[in-house]
């Protein structure tokens, strides 16, 4: 059975340019998104006694995960491979203290 996955809600639609796509990162990342990384172990389908890795990462918000668990869901339905096990990792890369430039600049 074909499948894709177009990774989490906000990444739909026609192609994004780097600028944009990079200003939506920043954007998300200072609403509290982060990246996150999941080490996804599986059954393989014909040799089910043998487990495969594979590795996702999105941002996304911790400890809910809302995009990982979309992607879960999606696994379940989609893919052959049963899933055994995920272990999460999880870290911000900017913080709103963390945003300023030398460009910026008060009026009074």
């Amino acid at each position: 059975m074909a499948s894709s996955w177009s990774g989490g809600a906000d990444w739909h639609g026609p192609p994004m340019t780097a600028r944009r796509r990079q200003t939506m990162m920043m954007s998300r990342q200072l609403e509290g998104y982060r990246l996150t990384t999941a080490e996804i172990l599986y059954h393989l389908p014909d040799h089910p006694g043998v487990l495969q890795s594979y590795v996702w990462q999105d941002l996304d918000i911790a400890p809910r995960y809302p995009v990982l668990h979309r992607f879960l869901d999606f696994w379940s339905r989609q893919i052959e491979g049963r899933l055994h096990s995920v272990r999460v990792g999880t870290a911000a890369l900017i913080t709103p203290g963390e945003m300023r430039s030398p460009h910026m600049f008060q009026l009074h």
